[in-house]
């Protein structure tokens, strides 16, 4: 059911924060690139010396055939990430400080993980909500930030085209001081989407919980892994050799090394890993 599509292209990004780690192709051929559409001269010559270039749209990186129709990835930055499938705009985390919206629809969904400013930000949510868009969120995002559907660890909703469930996501041992951690169990959501007969994993800010462990038939999978505040890669990768996602695409991974990550897949579970750039 899964295939990787063409990348259409790349992020621009600055040289200080872009992941300049090469893609892990187990399974599948490393995608083309396709070039970005360049800015006619007369468009150019037009724009004042000191003015700011415009940001270039992010990239739709990877497409996957569903049931449900074609399910398209594009990476926005850190946490943030847009699903399209069936003509609809599903947004992960859209923070405003870093990402580009540029030439992207608004949403039709919004799925808030946790209430830290790089998951839950009232100023990104607006940049791409329109006056229908349905927020999904835990109790305590809720709270803060009013959500159209509040779901807690372990709930199921469908929203007619797809379907999700509500993944615990917590800290099992590190926080900021002893006894403290940095996400408390029951806080916040991870998210299993599920469209058509396709399972789409979000982790949200966790360690390698039992909850991950036991996740299965997960077609494709997003795992974070940064220091102090979720997990190292080779501890992501412990998780992943248990619950075995076709496709791994790390993110959240600001200072990490997605090396050691590959280093602590096993070859032999199959898990095609894909970097991508979140940066």
């Amino acid at each position: 059911m899964i295939r990787s599509a063409s990348l259409l292209a790349l992020l621009l990004l600055p040289a200080c924060s872009k992941d300049t780690t090469t893609a892990e192709t187990k399974s599948a051929p490393r995608p083309t690139v396709a070039p970005v559409a360049s800015t006619s001269a007369a468009a150019s010559a037009s724009v004042a010396s000191d003015a700011a270039p415009p940001k270039p749209a992010p990239a739709v990186t990877d497409t996957f055939t569903t049931t449900a129709g074609d399910l398209s990835l594009t990476p926005i930055h850190h946490a943030t990430m847009l699903l399209r499938v069936a003509g609809k705009a599903i947004y992960v985390d859209p923070v405003d400080e870093g990402a580009s919206y540029e030439g992207l629809p608004k949403a039709d969904f919004v799925f808030v993980t946790d209430i830290h400013g790089d998951h839950m930000d009232p100023a990104g949510l607006a940049r791409v909500k329109k006056d229908d868009t349905v927020i999904v969120a835990p109790p305590a995002v809720d709270e803060k930030m009013k959500a159209s559907v509040v779901m807690k660890n372990g709930e199921t909703h469908d929203f007619t085209r797809f379907k999700v469930e509500a993944v615990a996501m917590y800290n099992l041992s590190r926080g900021p001081t002893p006894g403290k951690l940095f996400h408390d169990k029951g806080r916040g959501n991870g998210y299993v989407f599920t469209f058509g007969k396709t399972r789409v994993y979000v982790s949200g800010d966790t360690e390698c919980t039992p909850e991950m462990r036991a996740l299965k038939n997960i077609d494709v999978a997003f795992v974070c892994m940064n220091l102090p505040y979720t997990m190292p890669p080779a501890e992501a990768a412990s998780c992943v050799n248990t619950f075995k996602p076709k496709v791994l695409f790390p993110f959240h991974h600001k200072g990490s090394n997605l090396d050691d990550l590959a280093a602590a897949v096993k070859p032999e579970n199959n898990v095609e890993i894909r970097r991508r750039d979140w940066y």
